[in-house]
């Protein structure tokens, strides 16, 4: 019996200690084409189910900052699922792999993995912001 209990204990525990990676999670998108309003064809993302239920939700989010101005703090970036040398903006990865953030306060660039707190918006309407926007963002530390 105390054997049971110590493997059952050691599995709830073992559940409980894994983070579920977010960005598997934000990988459920797939593209579509539309036509806008002038008639030009459009991709617009179309969101997975598991996806969609975190909208609006306050998420941790780990990644790596991509500044869109100076190396100095800023308090609208990007955030990456890869290092700067792999990233979306230099042809190594998809969409899915890059969140557009707006933080309560600037953060530091720097070039070692941070993890992000923010309420997730998916965006499919608005074109000149990106599929994933994180507001209200602040760093955990």
């Amino acid at each position: 019996m105390s054997r049971f209990l110590i493997f059952f204990f050691f599995i709830f525990s073992v559940g409980f200690a894994q983070e579920k990676n977010l960005w598997n999670v934000l990988a459920d998108v797939s593209f579509q084409q539309k036509k806008d309003k002038a008639g030009y064809s459009i991709e617009t993302p179309v969101f997975g189910t598991a996806l969609k239920k975190l909208q609006g939700q306050k998420i941790l989010l780990k990644g790596y900052i991509i500044p869109l101005q100076e190396l100095a703090g800023q308090s609208k970036f990007m955030l990456s699922s890869l290092p700067f040398n792999l990233c979306y903006f230099c042809g190594a990865a998809g969409p899915e792999t890059v969140v557009e953030v707006e933080s309560k306060e600037e953060i530091k660039f720097v070039t070692k993995q941070v993890q992000l707190e923010g309420i997730l918006i998916l965006n499919d309407k608005d074109p000149d912001h990106h599929i994933y926007i994180l507001k209200s963002a602040s760093q955990i530390r």
